[in-house]
């Protein structure tokens, strides 16, 4: 079996809605269920995330993080924790425990590599994707920090089943199938009820298409912050493709260059990066 076959199997996998997450995922999918509901409300959701320690746990301690307050550090329960950041910011922050918690429940040393550095990635194209969105474009923030964090879900779930597919991880740009990582990408999403904007988002990237300028949708801004990432993703080189770092960093509105935005706002793109990494 060669890498596009296994991931072949995957996919019809997917297709039949027979996608295999660990147990440890079970609450997080149900909460993250839950948030897409639009009658679920801030009050609902403090009451499930009580009801589970761990996500509370990871909630209040993001919470408490200069990245989402301003001196940190005086957030002590989750009602405060839910209310402070909101239902936009709360559904983002879910998701990131849901990929956190697929990528936990790698055990093998090589892999378990690899789903750091992809984990890295990922907070640094959202932090990158919600200041673009911010100050570059009329896309809403909270919306471009979700398609960061979940950018990339499907290779997540493929270093989850790599143990038992070795092939996926064979690094052969010949045999790169984008499609397929395009269409397991679309049926995590669905199963995890993304939003369609931030869905749609992930899809463009896949689609290698060019990024507009200006960014018109979130598939633009997610595709700028994936081309611009300091941290590349270890899987089989870049998703996208398109103009070069240097063309996109040259690009200007209102009389500054992306570069310049990126470089004024690397400190608060950093406590994004690291309050979900920590």
């Amino acid at each position: 079996m060669n890498r596009n076959e296994a991931l072949d199997r995957i996919l019809a996998e997917a297709g039949r809605g027979e996608l295999i997450f660990p147990t440890n995922m079970a609450a997080s999918l149900r909460l993250q269920e839950a948030l897409s509901h639009p009658d679920c409300h801030l009050g609902a959701a403090a009451d499930m995330v009580l009801a589970e320690p761990l996500i509370a746990a990871r909630l209040v301690a993001i919470a408490n993080s200069v990245a989402y307050t301003r001196f940190g550090g005086h957030i002590s329960n989750v009602r405060t924790a839910v209310s402070l950041l909101g239902f936009t910011p709360l559904k983002s922050l879910v998701a990131a425990i849901v990929v956190r918690q697929l990528a936990s429940a790698i055990t093998d040393p090589a892999l378990k590599q690899k789903a750091d550095q992809l984990w890295h990635h990922c907070a640094n194209v959202a932090a990158l994707a919600k200041i673009i969105a911010r100050e570059f474009s009329t896309i809403d923030p909270e919306t471009a920090l979700f398609a960061g964090i979940v950018h990339e879900i499907d290779g997540f779930y493929l270093l989850s089943r790599a143990k038992e597919f070795p092939e996926l991880l064979v690094d052969d740009p010949a045999s790169q199938n984008l499609v397929a990582r395009s269409h397991l990408a679309h049926a995590i999403l669905h199963m995890l009820k993304v939003p369609k904007p931030v869905a749609s988002a992930v899809e463009f990237v896949f689609s290698g298409e060019s990024a507009t300028h200006p960014a018109l949708t979130a598939g633009d801004v997610l595709v700028i912050a994936n081309t611009v990432a300091s941290t590349p993703s270890p899987l089989f080189g870049a998703v996208s493709e398109g103009l070069s770092v240097a063309d996109m960093l040259a690009y200007e509105m209102d009389g500054k260059s992306l570069g310049q935005i990126v470089d004024s706002a690397s400190d608060e793109i950093k406590r994004i990066s690291d309050a979900l990494l920590a």
